[in-house]
Formats: C-alpha cells, structure tokens, sequence
C-alpha cells in the first residue's frame, strides 16, 4: 500500500485502514444525499498530492495552482448528478442507485476519490478489493455476480493495465458499464448513438477539459494521441473527429513519432513517455495533455521538469473530472434502469401457429410448437435476471422479490373463468383461458397472463388426462406441464406426511414416557448446554409460561409444555399420495410391534387436497406461509383444546419443505405468451383456484392496462363462489369480468339429453343438431349467470364450440345468453385455430373491463356457521334449506367455541349438478341440502362443510395409464392427451 495513503486519508477526513495485504470483500460505502465534507474532496486530494509530490508537481509545467474553471466543471458535474438523482428519488423514494468498483491491486487512493465524489451526489459504491495476483477468471467471477445483482446499477474495473482483456472487459453488461469499455457501448459510440451508450468518462473528461478549461476550439486542430490503446484510443478518436479535428493515433516507438509531434496542435499522452523519446520534438505552444489509466490506479506521472508547454493539463485534473463523469454515467444508468421497470407494453415475440385440419392430438400439437428458453420469455415480460430460477429449457420459478420491486405499479385488470354445470368430460375452461390470452396478447397486442393450477397426477393418470388446455390453445410443453413441473406437488406430500408422522409419533411418545423423560428429550442438554429452540419458546408463550430458562419450570409446567394430550379420535389430519388409490380411503395404521400396541384407523387423501396446498395457494408470502402453516389445526385435546402444527414443533421443518414452492412456476402457451403454473387445491374439499401469489405477480408484470386471466375450479356454483368468497378476501383483489363457459353438448344434457360417460361415445342427441334440448338446458346456464351478478361483477359468455355444433345452436345460445343478463356472449374456436379463434372474446372481455364492477362479497363472515352454509345454499345452489348432522353441528358448535367461527365457507359438493345429487341436471329446486359433516382448515383460513364427497379418488376400469408410454429411443412421452 502506498506509504502516502494514511495522510491521504486524513486529508480527506477518513481513518486509515488497517495495515497488512488487500482482502477479497464487499465493502458498501455509505451514501449521505444530504452532501457534508464530499463537496471539498477535489481540494482535498490536490493539496495532498502537491505536498506529498511538490518536486513532480512543479516539474508539470507552471507551478500555479490549476485554474478554478477546472475545479467548477467537476462541481457542476457532480452538482448536476446530485440534482437528477434527487428528482429520481423523489418519485421512486427507495431508489439507491450503487456503483461498484472492482479493484485488483493496493493502492486505493482513488477508491478515496471515488467514494467521496459518489457521498456529494448521494450514490452507494461497493467496492470489492481483490488480491493483485488476481487471475482473469477471478475477476470475471465477480464481474458475472455483480451483472446479476439489480440493486448495482453501474460496475467500474481499477485493475492493471495488463489485466484489461477482451475477455474481462466484454464480460461486464453493457448497461452496467459506466466506463464504456465494452465493444456494445464502443459499437454504439462509432455509429452515433451516443445517447444510447456509456461513453468513456476518461475521453470526456479530455474534451471537456480541453474545451472549457484550456479554451482551445477543437475544430480544424490536429490532435495526436500517443500511446493509448484499446477503448480509450477509440473513444478519443471517437470524440475529436465528432468536433472536427484531425485525429492521429501513434505508440511511442513510431519511426515517424518526431514529425507527427511537430504537425499537432494537441498532444494527448496516453501512457508515460520512455526515457528516449526527447520532450523537444513537442513544439513549444502545444497544448499537451496527460490522460494516463495509471492515475485510476493512483499513481502520479508527470512530465520532465526541463520543458513546459502552453495549456498542459495534469492528469490529476483528467482523473478527478473521470471520476465525477463516471458518477453522471452512473446516475444515468439509474434512470434507464427505472424507465426499464415502468410499464410498458411487451417485446414479445409470439410463435406462430399453423393449424391443421383435423385438429392432431394435444401432444402431437404441443411437440409441433419449439417454445422459447423460458429465460428469453422473462425477459420479454419484465423479468430481472436475479428474479428467475430455470428448470430445464422451458420452465422457471420466480421469486417473490419481484413484489418488492414492482409494489408501486399499478395492477391490471382481474378477469374470472368460470363454467356452467359440467358433464363428465368438462367443458374446457382451461382452453378458454388459454385461447383468451393468446388472443389478448398475440393478436390484440395488450399484455395479458393466464394463470392456471398445477394438476394433480391422479386425474393425468386416472380418467380425465392431462389439463393443460387442448387444441392450439395449450400450455407447452404439455408433458411437462402435466407430470412434476418443478416438484411442487412433491412438496406438498413430503410435507404433510411429515406432520401425519409427527402426530402419531408423539402419540406413541407421551403413551410410554413419564413427563420427566418426555421433558429430558424434547429439551435436552447438548454440550453441557440446555435451552428450548425457538418454536418451542412460542409454545411456552401460547402456555402462559413466561420462563426461558428449561431448569426453571415447576413440575406443573413441565407437564403442561411435555403433554399436547391428543385425542387420537379427533385427528383430521391425514396422509396424503398424489395418486388415485381407492384402497387408501380407510387403514389402519400401527400394526407393527414396535409401535407397542397403540394402532387406530386413519387414511389417505389425495395430495392435492391436503390442507398445505391450500395454504400455498392463498398465502401471499413467506412469512404469511409459515404463520398459516403453524396454524394448522390437526386434531383437539382432551380438553377440547385445539392442537396445531406450532404446538407439534413442525412448523419450520413444513416451511423449508416448501420454500421452493412458494414460487410461482413461468411457462407458456403455444403462441409464445406467458402463463404461471401454481397451486392446485382440490376443487371439492378447498377452493380450487390457482394461487394468490400468481396471480399477484401477474398483476403487476401486465401493467395497468394489461388482463391477468385465471381459472376456477369446476361449476360458477362452487369455483366461482369459492374464488369470491374466499380467494379474494385473502388477496384482496377485485375481479373485472367473469368469463362463464359454455358448451352446447352440457347444454342438451341439462335439457334432458341421455347421460354423458367418461370414455363412451357419445348418443345422437350431442352430435346431431337439436334445438329443442339445447333451448331446454339454458336453464342451467341462466342460473349461472345469475349467480355471477350476485357479486356484481359483469358476465361475458364464451360458448366453446365443437365441429358438431350447428350456427342455429351456437345463435340461439348467444342470444339467450345475453336475454338472461350477460354482457357479450361470443361463440369462440380457439381449439382448432389458437388465439384468432377467440379474438372476439377478448374484445368483449377488454370492453366489459372497461364498464367496470360493483364487486360484493355474498355474506359477512361475522355471521354464525349455520348461517354462512345456508346462504350458499339457499342464494348459489337454489336449496330451499340445509339439514345438518348430529356429528355437523357438533363440529360447528367445537369450531365456533375455539373461535373459528368468523372464517369463510368452503363447500365440498359435486360439481356435477347445483344440488348435491349429481343425476339432478338442469336447476333443481325445493331441495333441502345435507350436510353430513363440517371440518376445518385452519391454516388456510375456512370450514369446509361436507355433502357426500370422497377425499382419495378412484381408478376407473380403464385409467389413462393404459395409453401412457415411453419411447426409450427418443424419451419421448406419448399417449398423454
């Protein structure tokens, strides 16, 4: 280190850092908007160098002090960038804009310099000091994680000259390069596009010291620039010809060195002169000027003391005025960084289709579209770098950082897919949803995402196949899409299998064990220490124990804090398998003789409808995910006392389980526009809609006059009502439009038409026209309708059409449609064309947005239980009452005293008709509703009453696995859809 830095230092009002070699670190330097003692650093740094150098200095021509117009244009510079970021701030109060400098090598004075120029303008620099026998590989290492990191916004290199490769320089991001070294920045500097570029701040500084300092017009002047090399050569080459000078670049060991100097006006020296080129070649009136890059090092070089010359300029002045350049480049960088995160309408490049007639199958189409590597898609989006994490070529996660930074943007519009009563078959909502946004996005040109839930592996492999929409409206890769995506599911089951195992667990522990060895395990001595982790002080708290110390406790508490008294009759809590195994509805559990006789009955539910899926779709962020999974509520006491994931000491374990899965997983359609896989809670027994967090980051990347479309599950009855009732008071986001869909084949079957099955053909009645039935089953899709405006949110009708469906069909439900109170009703082809099939939906969807809703919520959750069940009942289904069961209103009378009672309601009723019985079609009436049972998810935030439906699905005879397969030659997967 320099023997001079430590009265640097003191000069410039900062202690002197340790003695002993440079360390590799990340050093953020405080930043103080607010001005102080930067303002004189350039005052500072001046008098120490002539004290410390007075014989070098003197020898740079006439002693006097630099002229004060030198000194001005830094202040004006720095001043101005002070003064721009200011105005930034003001209107993005926690922008920081940081510079970070990468240096390799010991002498830190201009870190000095750099620091206190960047304190006046009220920037951050990180500096990252490295070893000087630091590799090229090194330093690109820390070039490549500041390119990544957005809290940067401008990188600066203070390495050897010798280190200044190719290699490293063209490794920094050109919108990061502030020293414009890159060949981008230099490219776009000799086509002219300066004003879309970092120029050097070392050949600025030239010019503009040559200009308003010196005075001289560099128009017509010959300039000779000796010694320079690489971006610096080009830049001053760059500049001069651009104010009209005549240029030439020599090294100094030129035969024709001696005549060059005499024919220039100015002489820029770009490194230092060897000993045997004589200072008299340079004619005396020259304008000569020191600009070598071992200043940025801190090191002083000057001219001989024999020869002085007219107008030199130190290269202490061109450093100085570099550094304070670098900060303006600096704070521009900012501002395009901050105009990049405003809304805008997308760059994206959408895949073109080309249909087929017929229509190929699912698979076949999703194999004939090559998807974009989904890191270019994030970025088309708005995405950073630092905010996806990529799985394979086609998919990613996204991080929840992205709320923080987008959290002053203004959402899009909200819009609800939703459906009549279905057959078997579904009627393909998400087709709808997809061919919507394809439509939105590639053909009307408007931002738009869908958002779709993640499907189980029970229904792909079961009876109703993949779910990633079908036709040329799809989410590909569709193989993908349906089996594992990033491992969410898997989560999910890891996680609550954990918890099953922790109930019976500590069952069997408190059954065999006196309270003293219960307490001696759960808390013991490790290392001659004994102290209680950090859930299990909680617990204490929960206790009323106010004790931190475990030798403190009573016998009293011990067993109080030991015992969670579970009565194994109470546990809701079950195992869970993300396959159809209808053989896991009821077992017993604990036939082994190590578990010492204590055995009960319990069973599996599918994955899907585990309580954690629930939680990860309506939470809304990490530390929400973790209050609600400690909430979880798995079985009473016996004192009736509820018992919850935290009082089992669980709740960190179930949050590193899933912190993976709480991100939201980037995928797209075949047309290239952007779709969120996440959360698939089962639709029965939770609220069956995509999740929360989704749908939120949608919001924000859409911008505001962009559409976030997502799906709910099953009928408007249950999906929709749910997603209102229950998603929305989570969220707190308002709907804009519902989208309700319709086909005519649910149409007939609710006016009467034969019975529709899984995997049998279809009767006549579907696939000849018939006036009458469709005319008939409109009832259902009135209803509908109807229950859509008891939210107050505007209706459009998408009719679904299949090549059987007849024009006198399709008009005749439109019309109706819109006589029972619908917006628009648009007949749409997205199956068999994409997105120009369902054009005309998207412009009834942005025309309807644009009226705007009366969003109400169907009931105040302050109301009883009772009472919540019944609404539903008796406003959704059209019920005439509700009958509860002995065992229903015990549980509702257990949840109310525990204080659950003001939580929203989650029915868990077939999707196949309005009332419970799934053959009653069309819109049965005067029907007294059964519920035969009330749980709770606790965590999640509602109760689920129950009427009549199964948690673990079935096998039918036929699976779809029969179709599914392998080609081990090209690992392709066929028989999907």
């Amino acid at each position: 280190m320099s023997a001079r830095l430590p009265l640097v230092l003191r000069q410039l009002g900062r202690p002197p850092p340790r003695p002993g070699p440079p360390r590799r670190l990340r050093v953020p330097c405080r930043a103080n908007s607010g001005g102080g003692g930067g303002g004189a650093c350039w005052e500072g740094l001046r008098g120490q160098r002539r004290q410390q150098d007075g014989q070098a200095r003197s020898s740079c021509g006439p002693g006097s002090p630099a002229p004060p117009a030198r000194d001005s244009i830094v202040r004006e510079v720095i001043q101005n960038s002070k003064e721009v970021l200011k105005l930034l701030q003001e209107k993005n109060p926690s922008f920081q804009p940081v510079l970070a400098i990468i240096q390799a090598g010991d002498d830190n004075l201009m870190q000095e310099v750099n620091q206190n120029l960047a304190e006046e303008a009220g920037l951050n620099i990180s500096h990252i000091c490295l070893p000087p026998d630091s590799s090229e590989d090194e330093i690109i290492d820390e070039i490549l994680k500041i390119n990544e990191d957005n809290r940067v916004h401008g990188l600066a290199l203070q390495i050897s000259e010798d280190l200044f490769s190719n290699k490293i320089l063209n490794a920094l991001k050109p919108e990061k390069d502030v020293d414009g070294v890159t060949d981008i920045n230099l490219g776009k500097l000799v086509r002219g596009d300066a004003h879309e570029c970092f120029v050097s701040p070392v050949a600025r500084a030239v010019i503009e010291l040559l200009g308003k300092s010196v005075g001289v017009n560099l128009d017509g002047k010959k300039v000779l620039v000796i010694g320079a090399h690489g971006s610096l050569e080009a830049a001053l080459q760059c500049l001069f010809q651009r104010k009209g000078s005549m240029t030439m670049s020599s090294q100094w060991k030129t035969p024709q060195l001696q005549s060059k100097l005499h024919e220039a006006d100015i002489v820029i020296l770009g490194s230092p002169k060897p000993e045997e080129i004589p200072l008299s070649w340079i004619q005396p009136g020259t304008t000569v000027l020191n600009c070598f890059h071992d200043f940025l090092s801190g090191k002083l070089r000057c001219s001989s003391p024999e020869v002085h010359f007219n107008g030199l300029i130190a290269e202490d002045d061109v450093g100085l005025l570099a550094a304070a350049l670098r900060i303006q480049n600096m704070v521009s960088s900012g501002r395009r960084w901050l105009r990049e995160q405003q809304h805008r309408r997308w760059r994206l490049h959408c895949l073109k289709l080309q249909p087929l007639s017929p229509v190929p199958s699912d698979i076949e189409i999703s194999r004939g579209q090559t998807p974009k590597a989904v890191d270019v898609l994030a970025k088309e989006i708005g995405l950073l770098a630092d905010e996806i994490e990529i799985y394979g070529k086609s998919k990613a996660k996204v991080r929840l950082s992205l709320l923080e930074r987008l959290r002053d943007q203004a959402d899009g519009k909200y819009v609800l897919v939703a459906g009549i009563t279905p057959t078997p078959l579904g009627e393909g909502k998400s087709t709808v949803t997809i061919g919507l946004v394809q439509a939105l996005t590639a053909h009307l040109h408007v931002n738009s995402f869908a958002c779709l839930r993640q499907p189980s592996q029970g229904p792909t492999f079961g009876v109703k196949g993949g779910a990633a929409g079908g036709g040329y409206a799809q989410v590909i890769p569709m193989e993908e899409f349906n089996l594992h995506l990033t491992g969410d599911i898997h989560a999910i089951t890891a996680a609550n299998n954990l918890l099953a195992a922790a109930i019976d667990t500590r069952i069997l522990h408190e059954n065999t064990q006196t309270d003293k060895a219960l307490y001696n395990r759960l808390v013991p001595s490790v290392n001659g220490v004994r102290e209680f982790s950090e859930i299990q002080l909680a617990r204490l708290k929960k206790l009323g124990i106010n004790k931190t110390d475990p030798g403190t406790l009573t016998e009293e508490e011990v067993s109080k804090f030991a015992r969670l008294n579970i009565d194994p009759s109470t546990i809701t809590w079950q195992r869970v398998l993300d396959t159809n195994d209808r053989f896991l509805r009821k077992i017993t559990i604990g036939q082994a003789s190590t578990e010492k006789g204590y055995s009960r009955q319990a069973q599996f539910d599918i994955a899907v409808a585990s309580e954690i899926m629930a939680v990860l779709a309506l939470t809304d962020s990490l530390r929400d995910m973790k209050e609600r999974l400690g909430r979880m509520v798995v079985a009473s006491d016996k004192n009736g006392q509820p018992v919850t994931a935290d009082d089992l000491g669980v709740t960190g374990a179930l949050t590193v389980l899933m912190k993976d899965a709480i991100k939201p997983n980037l995928m797209q359609t075949l047309e290239g526009t952007p779709v969120f896989v996440h959360a698939g809670p089962f639709a029965n027994i939770a609220h069956g809609n995509s999740s929360v967090l989704a749908d939120k980051i949608a919001l924000k990347l859409v911008g505001e006059e962009g559409f976030v479309v997502t799906e709910a599950g099953f009928g408007a009855d249950i999906g929709m009502e749910k997603f209102f009732n229950i998603k929305c008071r989570a969220s707190g986001l308002v709907p804009s439009v519902v989208v309700l869909v319709a086909t005519v084949r649910a149409l007939k079957m609710h006016g009467g038409g034969p019975s529709v099955t899984a995997g049998v053909p279809l009767k006549k009645e579907y696939t000849e026209e018939n006036i009458q039935l469709v005319a008939d089953g409109c009832c259902n899709l009135q209803k509908q309708i109807q229950i859509a405006q008891l939210f107050g949110v505007p209706v459009v009708v998408a009719l679904n059409v299949f090549k059987t469906d007849t024009r006198a069909e399709i008009d005749l439900v439109c019309e109706l449609a819109k006589r029972a109170g619908a917006f628009d009703a648009v007949p749409c082809y997205h199956w068999s064309v994409g997105g120009k099939g369902s054009v005309d939906l998207a412009r009834a969807v942005r025309e309807a947005a644009n009226k705007g809703s009366h969003f109400q919520f169907l009931y105040d959750v302050q109301l009883p239980i009772v009472e919540k069940i019944r609404t539903i009942a008796q406003a959704v289904y059209g019920a005439k009452d509700i009958e509860l069961s002995p065992e229903a209103q015990s549980k509702i009378d257990r949840y109310t005293q525990q204080g659950f009672g003001n939580l929203p309601i989650c029915m868990a009723k077939t999707h196949l008709s309005l009332s419970h019985q799934p053959e009653k079609k069309g819109v049965p009436r005067d029907f007294i509703l059964p519920i035969s049972d009330v749980r709770a998810s606790i965590g999640a935030g509602f109760i689920y009453p129950l009427v009549g439906m199964s948690t673990m699905p079935g096998l039918p005879t036929r699976p779809c696995f029969y179709d599914i397969d392998l080609d081990v030659e090209t690992e392709q997967v066929t028989g999907l859809f």
